[in-house]
C-alpha cells in the first residue's frame, strides 16, 4: 500500500515558502527544502515538478498570509494615507516582533534576485507592484487631490519607497530608523497631496 503523504501541498508551500523567503531561491538547495519541508525529493518533485515550481507556488502563500492581512485596509474604498501609515507600522512592529533584521519582503526579495532571470517571477513580482499601487492610488486619491496625474506620480513613487523600505528591513537592527522613514516619507506624501 502506498504511503499517505505527510503534508498537504498547502502545508508544503508554507514551509518551502519560510526556506525561500529567508534564504532565497539560489541559496536554497533541493536537500535545504527537503530538511525544511520534512518532504522527499520525491515527494517534492510529484507535488510541484521541481523547485521552481515550488518556489512560484510561494507568490499565492505570501499574498494570502502576509501581504493581503496587512494592505488590505489601504485597499479599503475610503482609505486614505493614514491607512498607508498603519500598513508600514503594523510591518514595522511585526519584523520587530520576529527580530531585526528580518527577512525583508518576499516579492521585493524576488525582484532583485530570480525577476531578471525567471519570467514567471517577473510576471508576478509585477502583479505584486500593480496591487500595491493600485491601492496606494486609492489612498492618494481620497487624501487630497484630485489630479490624476500626480497620484499616478506619487503611488509609483510609493511602490519604490515600499520596495527599498522592506530591503533595508533586511539590514538594519533599528526599529526606530524604519519608523522614521515611514513618519518622513508619508508626511512628505501628505504635502503632496494637499
Amino acid at each position: 500500500m502506498p504511503r499517505r503523504a505527510q503534508h498537504s501541498k498547502e502545508d508544503l508551500v508554507e514551509l518551502a515558502l519560510e526556506q525561500f523567503w529567508t534564504a532565497g531561491y539560489f541559496a536554497s538547495s533541493m536537500d535545504d527544502l527537503v530538511k525544511s519541508t520534512g518532504v522527499s525529493r520525491y515527494g517534492i518533485y510529484s507535488a510541484f515538478g521541481g523547485k521552481e515550481e515550488l518556489f512560484l507556488a510561494c507568490f499565492e502563500i505570501y499574498q494570502k498570509m502576509v501581504v493581503s492581512p496587512a494592505f488590505a485596509q489601504v485597499e479599503a474604498p475610503r482609505a486614505d494615507l493614514s491607512a498607508a501609515r498603519r500598513y508600514f507600522e503594523c510591518q514595522i512592529q511585526r519584523a520587530s516582533e520576529s527580530g531585526l533584521p528580518g527577512p525583508g519582503c518576499f516579492v521585493a526579495n524576488s525582484a532583485t534576485e530570480v525577476a531578471p532571470v525567471m519570467p514567471k517571477a517577473k510576471a508576478m513580482v509585477e502583479a505584486h507592484n500593480a496591487r500595491l499601487k493600485s491601492g496606494f492610488t486609492n489612498a492618494l486619491n481620497n487624501s487630497g487631490t484630485g489630479d490624476a496625474k500626480v497620484v499616478h506620480a506619487l503611488a509609483d513613487v510609493m511602490v519604490v519607497f515600499t520596495n527599498g523600505f522592506w530591503s533595508t528591513s533586511r539590514i538594519t537592527n533599528d526599529a526606530g530608523t524604519l519608523h522614521s522613514c515611514v513618519d518622513c516619507f508619508l508626511n512628505m506624501m501628505e504635502e503632496a497631496v494637499k
